[in-house]
């Protein structure tokens, strides 16, 4: 039984805290190397307490199996630009030393009935406590920022009709997830003409350091 929340929460949210360190430092490595980053921003959060309850119900977890049923009490979401990024931020994490994945889910092209669209990683964490070493569980979804705005977007509706979608409105949602889709499709194919035209044309000079510098200084990382 858990006696006491906040004590119960103290590891996932270290966990959080240092994994949201670690992940923003590739994203600055990427900048300073390669002047672009497959990583745009990083979030993270621990679950509510209600939020917990809630799902314990739902799907049935008992109090005392929490640690080892409940996989994302932690939870980082990656930002990425394009649909390639989350593949490439997929192999960056298998080859972390710091994190054991125990399961891959890939919904970016095996996309959920709703339409939703993302890459989720289960894995375990050491945090390091006054106790000693404690081993989480813990989540990462690796998305689009398209992918991320229909998901923000169905998660409110959802929770406002608390899942009971008009049948109208479900179809709507779904052709929408869609349209996000081919609209990341679509940048990418933009992205790869743009590349073959720097290609062929000597000329084209990459954009001034000065000024990436200034437009990663004014980017939104959370």
């Amino acid at each position: 039984m858990v006696k006491n929340w906040d004590n119960f929460l103290i590891p996932y949210k270290q966990a959080v805290d240092e994994l949201k360190v670690k992940l923003r430092g590739i994203r600055a490595q990427f900048l300073k190397v390669d002047g672009r980053s497959p990583i745009e921003f990083v979030t993270g959060r621990v679950k509510p307490v209600d939020s917990i309850k809630e799902k314990m119900v739902r799907r049935h977890i008992s109090e005392d199996r929490l640690e080892e049923d409940m996989e994302d009490i932690a939870g980082l979401r990656i930002m990425c630009q394009f649909v390639e990024d989350i593949y490439q931020v997929v192999d960056l994490l298998r080859k972390r030393t710091d994190i054991n994945i125990l399961e891959e889910r890939d919904y970016v092209h095996n996309k959920k009935p709703s339409g939703y669209r993302s890459y989720h990683i289960i894995f375990e964490y050491p945090v390091q406590m006054l106790s000693g070493e404690k081993v989480i569980l813990a989540e990462i979804q690796v998305r689009t920022l398209a992918m991320n705005f229909w998901a923000t977007v169905e998660h409110s509706l959802n929770y406002k009709y608390k899942g009971a979608f008009p049948a109208d409105l479900k179809s709507r949602l779904e052709r929408s997830a869609e349209a996000a889709f081919h609209l990341d499709e679509e940048m990418s194919e933009i992205r790869d003409e743009l590349q073959e035209v720097k290609k062929q044309d000597p000329d084209t000079q990459e954009p001034d350091k000065d000024v990436r510098k200034s437009s990663d200084e004014n980017s939104h990382l959370q």
